[in-house]
């Protein structure tokens, strides 16, 4: 198994080293190379809980999460796809129109549940605080590509290809002051929940909808 520690982050473009699976979808590009950390942030708070394992970003420590930097450009209309594996009680996330923050649950943005046995009522694919789901679609120990497209004021979240909800947000919404959950624009961030949750991410890859 190849394992590499996080250490001399680099925080430039991800490497010409294309995954295979962006290559075949028209018009998608990789956010990582499968083999370093190019590109990613963690928070400051506990950044040994990240490694990369066989092409997958690896949670397994205290709670730390991990933001693209890859890109300047801020994403606010975009196709995202990651391929996610959960071990059995697991907990994580993926954010979208987030900041990176140093220490805490990331308080820009969205996050999109991912959490099949995890006691957290709120179960995969949910937009949580938003629009919480109380039974997953996806199941632990396999590999399930988790999406989410965001166009204007809607976002669509597809597990495996098959469409879970499409929320519009209501005219007027304002931004939370614990958390903003309103659509505007930002980077992505994968969760590190804690010590027990062991999940895997791998073949990140996004298409910008501008």
């Amino acid at each position: 198994m190849k394992r590499t520690l996080l250490t001399g982050l680099a925080l430039t473009a991800v490497s010409a080293r294309l995954l295979g699976a962006a290559d075949s979808e028209d018009g998608f590009v990789p956010l990582m190379d499968g083999q370093t950390f190019a590109g990613w942030k963690p928070a400051t708070e506990s950044s040994s809980t990240w490694t990369v394992e066989d092409g997958a970003f690896v949670t397994h420590g205290n709670r730390c999460h991990l933001f693209y930097v890859g890109d300047p450009k801020p994403f606010k209309n975009f196709d995202l796809k990651v391929d996610v594996y959960t071990e059995h009680g697991a907990n994580g996330g993926i954010y979208f129109h987030s900041k990176y923050q140093e220490v805490g649950w990331p308080q820009y943005g969205f996050e999109c549940q991912v959490n099949n046995t995890h006691s957290d009522w709120i179960k995969t694919g949910s937009l949580y605080g938003v629009v919480n789901i109380a039974q997953s679609p996806a199941k632990d120990d396999q590999w399930w590509t988790q999406e989410i497209i965001v166009r204007g004021h809607s976002v669509t979240v597809l597990v495996d290809g098959k469409r879970v909800f499409e929320y519009n947000e209501p005219p007027g919404v304002q931004a939370g002051q614990d958390f903003t959950r309103k659509l505007d624009e930002g980077t992505f961030a994968l969760q590190a929940h804690d010590p027990k949750s062991v999940v895997k991410y791998k073949n990140i890859r996004v298409k910008r909808l501008d």
